[in-house]
Formats: structure tokens, sequence, C-alpha cells
């Protein structure tokens, strides 16, 4: 009769355990590129989506963050432009290329979080076609978890190509690329 105590309440504190702490608590962090659209009139882009629970709240994530010019313009090929950090439609990201996906821990969630802020709190006009772009952007946020990345001249303004570079130069992260 003891035996079959100690078996419920091992069962019970299992149990217990369970509903205690979030089993599955991770953030998801998926690397996407959009390959552009002239009906549309939006041209190729890379962002990141986060999704998952955070570990020590038990808080729900799904956000995603990409860097743009304000306003896509003429000006934004002659130099630095007004810069935001756009959200995209979840309609939209559903449409896009998932090239990495990396879960990460709390600390390194919070760490992109901080990343993200900086690059929306660039003074002046922080957005630039050949030096500060959606590229360089999402490859801060690679480099955070633990990416190769690098930028050759070619592929700054093709961010589906970049994307599949850097999965080429991380096999470790097992990637996709897209043709």
């Amino acid at each position: 009769m003891n035996r079959l105590r100690r078996a419920w309440a091992a069962a019970f504190a299992l149990l217990f355990a369970t509903f205690a702490f979030p089993a599955f608590a991770a953030v998801t962090v998926h690397f996407q590129s959009f390959d552009g659209s002239v009906l549309f009139g939006r041209y190729p882009h890379t962002f990141v989506v986060m999704e998952g629970t955070l570990d020590a709240t038990g808080a729900r994530i799904n956000e995603n963050y990409g860097f743009t010019a304000r306003s896509v313009t003429p000006a934004v090929l002659r130099g630095p432009v007004e810069h935001m950090i756009y959200v995209e439609k979840q309609k939209y990201v559903e449409e896009t290329n998932r090239h990495i996906s990396i879960t990460v821990d709390d600390a390194t969630y919070w760490r992109i979080r901080r990343e993200v802020d900086a690059w929306r709190n660039i003074e002046g006009d922080g957005y630039d076609l050949n030096r500060r772009n959606c590229i360089h952007f999402v490859g801060a946020i690679a480099r955070i978890v633990g990416a190769e990345v690098d930028y050759p001249s070619s592929l700054l303004r093709k961010p589906r190509a970049w994307l599949n570079r850097v999965v080429a130069r991380n096999p470790q992260l097992h990637g996709r690329q897209f043709d």
C-alpha cells in the first residue's frame, strides 16, 4: 500500500509540475524573404518573425519586424532617407519564404528586441539602400542567434538571394533555399 501511495504522489507531483511550468516554452525566430511584386508595388524585402512562449513569464509571442524606408520614393536611390521598423500583416507573412527557423531562449529574445529598438531609434535618416537596409537589419539579428553573415554588394538589393547565401554559409541552422 505504501508503494501505491508513493506512486500516486509521484504522479501527482509530475502532473502539478506540468501545469506549474510551461512545458514547451520557447521562442522561434524565423528569417523570411519576400520576392516583391510589380502588381502591388512592393519591392523585395527580408524580415524576422518571432513566435512562441517566453519561459520566464509564459507570455505568448507573435511578432515580426523589418527595416525599411518610411516612404518609397526615388529619393531612396540617391542616399539616406527616413526609416522605420515595419510590421507585416499576417496574411503577407504567410506568403513569404521562410529560410531559417531557430529556437532561442528568453535572454536571446530580449537581445533581439533591444536590437530592433536600436534600429527603430537610429537618429536622422537611417535607411540607406546600399549601407543600411532590410538585409543589414536581418543580418544584425542573424548574428545574435549565431549565424555567420556578410553583405556582398551584388546581393544588397536581393533579400531572397542574400538569405540563400546565409543558409549556405550556416549549414548548422538547417535552413532552406528558395529559387
